[in-house]
């Protein structure tokens, strides 16, 4: 029976998993691996992920009035924090095929099934938090620089953001600001989910041993990081088609970093 955990795991006891040191080299062995599980049935990895750049188009449509023109950016690269919670399903599909079982596309939604999966759910709402808060943001430091005034087109909004003091600005402290909210994400994240549906160690254990694996590999994890936000923006063009591949494959690669990252559980 799915039970809540929280603060401990299954066993009622605070878990502390085993954090390993690792290289750039297991990071690119990571995204290797990834891709080796995109090749096996790649038609079933791109189904699961076109919700992702459907949506990515829908928000972008949604904002292309004057009065969101400004939040256009803040939406697409924070819709990008999500994108833990989202290759949740890619994670369960690396773990079948690392155990040799079945990997058909339907079993992605067998997490749904997970003694973690209430923690799961929890911790997707705490990212979706992170995505508000960094609307919040980003919508105050436009109106801190630029007042209430709205621009009427996407042309003025263009120059106004290109071809201003004010627009450099907000651009540089924008930029500032998001990487502040990407290394939080990213630290608090990057073993998370794929613990949770590996062992149900309870939602702060995971979060707690995450971190801990970044502060052990901090190079490592802040190249991850990089790769991440790189493939993100270039799946982004032609208008969010990209990540219908690049989402999948990152997702694989993120349970394999996982095991680079977390050692075994002792037997």
């Amino acid at each position: 029976m799915t039970a809540f955990h929280v603060m401990s795991g299954a066993n009622e006891t605070y878990a502390r998993p085993v954090v390993n040191k690792i290289s750039t080299a297991d990071v690119y062995d990571a995204l290797r691996l990834g891709l080796e599980d995109f090749r096996e049935k790649p038609s079933h990895y791109v189904f699961l992920c076109l919700m992702y750049p459907i949506a990515g188009v829908f928000l972008a449509l949604a904002t292309s009035s004057a009065n969101l023109l400004p939040m256009i950016f803040p939406l697409i690269s924070g819709f990008a924090l999500m994108g833990p919670i989202a290759a949740i399903g890619l994670y369960e599909i690396s773990r079948r095929r690392e155990a040799g079982l079945d990997t058909s596309w339907t079993h992605a939604l067998e997490v749904t099934k997970s003694p973690a999966f209430p923690s799961i759910v929890t911790g997707g709402l705490l990212l979706f938090g992170f995505f508000v808060v960094w609307l919040v943001a980003a919508q105050t430091l436009y109106a801190n620089v630029f007042g209430d005034v709205f621009p009427r087109s996407v042309s003025v909004f263009t120059s106004q953001i290109l071809g201003t003091a004010e627009g450099m600005q907000l651009i540089a402290w924008g930029h500032v600001l998001g990487l502040g909210f990407a290394v939080v994400v990213l630290a608090t994240t990057v073993v998370t989910f794929p613990l949770l549906l590996d062992r149900d160690v309870g939602l702060v254990s995971a979060m707690e041993t995450s971190v801990r694996a970044t502060v052990a590999n901090p190079v490592p994890v802040f190249f991850w990081g990089v790769i991440v936000a790189a493939a993100l923006i270039i799946g982004t063009i032609p208008i969010f088609v990209g990540l219908a591949l690049v989402i999948p494959i990152l997702g694989h690669s993120t349970w394999h970093l996982y095991r680079k990252l977390v050692a075994p559980p002792v037997v």
